[in-house]
């Protein structure tokens, strides 16, 4: 299991961006399909992005699609996500999340991630 840290939340006015970053402990980070899940308040945890092992192959939920950009640095073993046009819907706490995976596979079920980071929190202000 990989263990994960995230960072690059705050406070950010509706139209601006935010870049989040996931740190990940590890020598076999390359190893793992990476994602970045949110949940809002009083609401349950919902997909936003994943990324294959090598970063070839991206999904999106379609919320986010042409906003939001996930990608990853297997020499820094760094996954991150890069949040433009950002919308007051777009709060919540973001999770970044690894799992074991196959080369070129993703996942957009948390039941497939064993491993999360705490989370950070991203506030849009409308």
């Amino acid at each position: 299991q990989v263990q994960l840290v995230e960072s690059g939340g705050g406070l950010v006015q509706a139209g601006g961006s935010l870049r989040l970053s996931c740190a990940a402990s590890g020598r076999t980070f390359s190893r793992y399909g990476m994602g970045w899940f949110r949940q809002a308040p009083g609401k349950e945890r919902e997909f936003v992005a994943a990324i294959s092992r090598s970063g070839d192959n991206t999904y999106y939920t379609d919320s986010v699609k042409g906003r939001f950009t996930i990608s990853r640095d297997n020499a820094k073993n760094m996954v991150y996500l890069q949040m433009n046009s950002l919308k007051a819907e777009d709060t919540a706490v973001y999770y970044c999340a690894a799992r074991r995976s196959p080369a070129g596979s993703y996942s957009t079920y948390e039941a497939d991630f064993g491993s999360w980071g705490q989370g950070t929190q991203v506030t849009v202000s409308s």
